[in-house]
């Protein structure tokens, strides 16, 4: 199932790559709408802005767990780049142990303070129960959350995205099942649609765990890789923390958003959440693009093609740059009707207005989020984690004083425009870092530069020149 991306034509790995991972990433947006969606039908319109307005909270907390993941996999596609398969269960097992404690003290942290935090957020009253009693199941599930996350990235930096696709298929369709059991059934309210999400990644993580015990001899850990070594936990460390910082950091931003929602008011929430919902799935191809970098860059920079690596990622900007211009179009023109699926079509000119606001002012500047997600995966995927962190600061910056500020004088429109400039103030210092470690890397005498015909398999070669 693995698979190496430093041999053969780099356009169709990174599309081979990218469409099981968007695939996957659609069926986890999929059934997370499916919760909201659910909700909104069966429990009320203030459950479904409860979820909304959890949001940024559970990707403050749940994308620490995810980004950590993530950058644990670089390491694991840096070394399978290379060949070192002593190295890649040492990597598993390190991994494993960071993973097991982070996800503990995560768990007793948001379990143990899940009122505190959602009174600091200035959370309206009327959804104040929905929120607690939706984020408290889905705080309990942290671990399973970050398992299945740390197994699944643990696949793709072999090269293997379809794995797990298959597996997002199947717990998709389960919770969805899981959702009217609990809420329609067995009458829990909120409560079953967070307890569906929570048991579906349960069963993603065994299945993943399964299918690597059985199938994916090399990530076979032996008894010896158990053995604590600190210089890999740190090195480990390393990549992962500020690559899981570089998500909450993001996160914290999104946390100002929603604090100022919350004073515009109850249209202004749910116009938002409906708009970020359409949002968020038009993105997902960005997001699977940059991720395949990451992958890309971390075995062509282990394998030691430089080269390789430059050619990939001009042929993945001309694949998302085309994408960001056409469903940036899309989203200006039929953007709207397509957020009234979550609000209804009886939603109120305001709540239509806000929504409009919305894609005028993120779906025009998709194309700098594009070069965004590729710069910083790439980056990442070469084992620079400072450059992407220290953009995460500036984008996080940019967000909180877009959405506390100027949503002042502007109300929603200020709140709205809190996206576009943080892509800006995170695009330009990657695209900075990015030329800067392109031209220090092909510098080294340790790498051998290639030769045309090294880096472009035959028929491009002929595109090429």
């Amino acid at each position: 199932m693995k698979k190496d991306m430093t041999q053969g034509s780099p356009m169709k790995l990174i599309l081979s790559f990218t469409v099981p991972l968007l695939i996957g990433n659609l069926f986890q947006q999929f059934y997370n709408m499916a919760d909201s969606y659910i909700v909104s039908q069966t429990v009320g319109v203030e459950a479904f802005s409860a979820i909304g307005s959890t949001t940024s909270l559970q990707f403050l907390i749940i994308g620490l767990a995810i980004g950590l993941t993530a950058g644990l996999a670089v390491i694991t596609a840096q070394r399978f780049g290379r060949k070192d398969e002593a190295a890649l269960r040492k990597n598993l097992a390190a991994s494993l142990i960071i993973s097991i404690v982070i996800g503990v003290v995560l768990t007793l942290l948001t379990t143990t303070f899940t009122e505190e935090i959602l009174t600091l957020m200035q959370t309206p009253e009327e959804t104040f129960q929905y929120a607690y009693d939706y984020l408290n199941v889905i705080f309990w599930g942290i671990g399973a959350t970050l398992m299945f996350n740390l197994l699944a990235n643990l696949l793709r930096a072999l090269g293997d995205s379809k794995t797990p696709l298959y597996f997002l298929i199947l717990t998709s369709v389960l919770n969805i099942v899981l959702d009217y059991v609990f809420i329609l059934s067995l009458d829990m309210g909120i409560r079953g649609a967070s307890t569906a999400t929570v048991i579906s990644q349960i069963v993603s993580s065994l299945l993943c765990l399964f299918f690597i015990w059985k199938k994916v001899p090399l990530l076979r850990i032996h008894k010896e890789d158990w053995a604590i070594d600190w210089a890999e936990i740190r090195e480990h460390l390393r990549i992962g923390l500020p690559y899981g910082f570089q998500y909450s950091i993001i996160a914290i931003g999104s946390v100002a958003i929603t604090v100022t929602l919350n004073r515009l008011g109850a249209s202004a929430v749910a116009a938002f959440t409906a708009a970020q919902k359409v949002d968020t799935v038009a993105m997902l191809p960005l997001q699977s693009f940059g991720v395949t970098m990451s992958t890309y860059a971390a075995q062509n920079y282990g394998a030691r093609k430089l080269n390789r690596i430059w050619y990939g990622v001009n042929q993945a900007i001309k694949l998302s740059v085309a994408y960001s211009v056409i469903i940036g179009v899309i989203l200006l023109l039929w953007g709207r009707q397509l957020a009234l699926l979550f609000v209804g079509t009886d939603a109120s000119p305001e709540v239509i207005s806000m929504i409009q606001q919305f894609f005028v002012t993120n779906a025009t500047l998709y194309v700098i989020l594009s070069l965004l997600f590729i710069y910083r995966h790439t980056l990442q995927g070469l084992g620079n984690s400072l450059a992407p962190t220290v953009a995460g600061i500036g984008e996080l910056a940019a967000r909180a004083i877009a959405a506390i500020v100027l949503s002042i004088p502007f109300g929603f429109l200020g709140a709205a425009l809190s996206n576009p400039l943080a892509w800006i103030a995170a695009f330009v210092p990657l695209s900075i870092a990015y030329y800067s470690t392109r031209r220090s890397l092909s510098g080294r005498v340790s790498f051998s530069p290639e030769t045309i015909e090294e880096v472009v398999p035959e028929l491009e070669l002929q595109k090429v020149k």
